[in-house]
């Protein structure tokens, strides 16, 4: 899978940006490289949808033991990796029928969020049992949202690309032809959104901590982020009923 959010769109974490890839003998590629690149190394069963210059997403049908999923419902799309052991409890939660996949409980509980925001968001992952990793992007908002499980069972990676959009995918041979230097593994445990940034779900209180990392090469290759458990936000921001879900925070 693939997901290219334009930079205008997302604000990544500074230090996934490696400056170690302006002055590599390969030059990271522009959005509509990868994705042209992404579809011809499968052009027998990929397809992608764009929206304008905002964004692209690109889905090729699953080859190994794990589910990868593409699911879009009222202008919200999910690319879904992996599977969620609790999911006929959370369909009836949610009052979806027992024929929904998880890409389809993945949008409708975003879309709940988004427009009742009756649970901060951390808490929602947190009740997913399961490997997964999922993209979701709200066409109508212009925003995107990704998480991956704290279980390491599902692998996401991100990186920069050449104009500074975000790349996402599960393929690392992607990512790394795509960004050079300047991409990393995605958190297990955490969530990012274009408003609110990266953020563990695990430990929603805490700050997130960068760490270099130096490939074989003995070069700096983005960073790895993980929660510092020791350290603690002082306070989370309120959203009101009328704020961009529940991203932000707990409801007060």
């Amino acid at each position: 899978m693939l997901a290219i959010v334009n930079k205008g769109l997302v604000n990544p974490p500074e230090e996934l940006q490696s400056p170690a890839s302006l002055n590599s003998s390969r030059k990271p590629k522009l959005p509509v490289e990868i994705l042209n690149d992404f579809l011809s190394s499968n052009p027998t069963n990929a397809f992608s949808i764009g929206f304008g210059a905002a964004a692209s997403l690109a889905y090729v049908p699953p080859q190994n033991r794990f589910q990868r999923m593409f699911c879009g419902v009222d202008e919200i799309y999910c690319i879904f990796l992996g599977g969620l052991n609790n999911l006929c409890s959370l369909l009836r939660q949610y009052g979806l029928s027992k024929g929904a996949n998880e890409a389809m409980f993945i949008i409708e509980a975003y879309r709940t969020l988004r427009d009742r925001g009756p649970y901060p968001a951390h808490q929602v992952l947190k009740d997913l049992e399961g490997s997964y990793g999922f993209v979701v992007y709200d066409a109508k908002a212009g925003s995107v949202f990704a998480a991956l499980g704290a279980d390491e069972g599902v692998q996401l990676f991100w990186g920069v690309a050449a104009d500074g959009s975000v790349v996402v995918s599960d393929n690392l041979k992607v990512i790394k032809e795509s960004c050079v230097k300047s991409f990393a593994p995605f958190p297990a445990g955490c969530m990012f959104h274009s408003e609110q940034g990266l953020m563990s779900f695990e430990h929603p209180r805490s700050e997130m901590k960068a760490m270099p990392r130096i490939d074989s090469e003995g070069v700096m290759c983005g960073a790895d982020f993980k929660a510092d458990v020791q350290s603690r936000i002082s306070s989370m921001p309120r959203v009101g009923s009328e704020a961009n879900w529940a991203l932000r925070g707990s409801k007060a």
